[in-house]
């Protein structure tokens, strides 16, 4: 987890330099305001990239490093399983189907917005509960 967060900490470090640079270069002549959305952008990514950092710190510290994280660690120590990946599922393609309803609702009516969230719920259900039944139920 230190590489993560030396990669993380970097990236802070890199948008509280950027952000008042772009502040003062994007400063109008004539009216003399700064363009605002991209500095308010800048600086929401700035604490974005802090808070994930500072999680990465806190969980680097509470737990024993990884193969990876050490200068001694060997390739087989990382062997072993690495946790349940789930067989290919038809729910996804459905689910994203029932959006199409949903963004249409507002050209055709807002019928149509009833039906796409009714099949989003029965879709949702099906993608949520497909390991309880089943051929890859557990």
């Amino acid at each position: 987890m230190k590489l993560e967060a030396w990669i993380f900490g970097s990236l802070t470090i890199f948008f509280l330099i950027v952000t008042p640079i772009y502040w003062l270069v994007t400063i109008d002549p004539i009216t003399g305001a700064p363009e605002i959305t991209g500095v308010v952008a800048l600086i929401l990514t700035f604490f974005l990239v802090f808070m994930i950092w500072a999680y990465l710190l806190l969980v680097a510290r509470r737990m024993e490093p990884r193969p990876e994280d050490r200068k001694d660690g060997e390739v087989a120590e990382g062997a072993g399983e690495l946790g349940f990946f789930p067989p290919s599922s038809k729910w996804p393609l459905f689910l994203s189907l029932t959006f199409v309803p949903v963004v249409l609702a507002p050209v055709y009516g807002w019928w149509l917005m009833i039906i796409g969230f009714g099949f989003g719920f029965f879709t949702l259900t099906g993608l949520l509960y497909e390991f309880y039944r089943g051929d890859h139920a557990h």
